[in-house]
């Protein structure tokens, strides 16, 4: 198993073309493992919210905050 300076060195002796397809494949296998699934799901979500024609403003979410002053603290 080659260790991290190894790995380093390799990619430093690619060429420029190289090490930008690297680049590419490893922002694609982080994109699948994380950034894809919240992506996906996100465009997923509007799709759906397009197709059923739901809409929300500031209106929708005015009333939301808790104003009271919350529980009583005894220092």
């Amino acid at each position: 198993m080659m260790v991290f300076q190894e790995i380093v060195d390799s990619v430093r002796a690619l060429s420029v073309e190289e090490q930008d397809n690297l680049i590419e494949l490893i922002r694609q296998q982080r994109e699948r493992q994380n950034g894809g699934k919240f992506w996906e799901g996100f465009q997923k979500m509007r799709a759906t919210l397009e197709r059923e024609e739901i809409s929300f403003d500031d209106n929708d979410f005015a009333d939301l905050r808790d104003r009271s002053p919350g529980r009583e603290v005894n220092l």
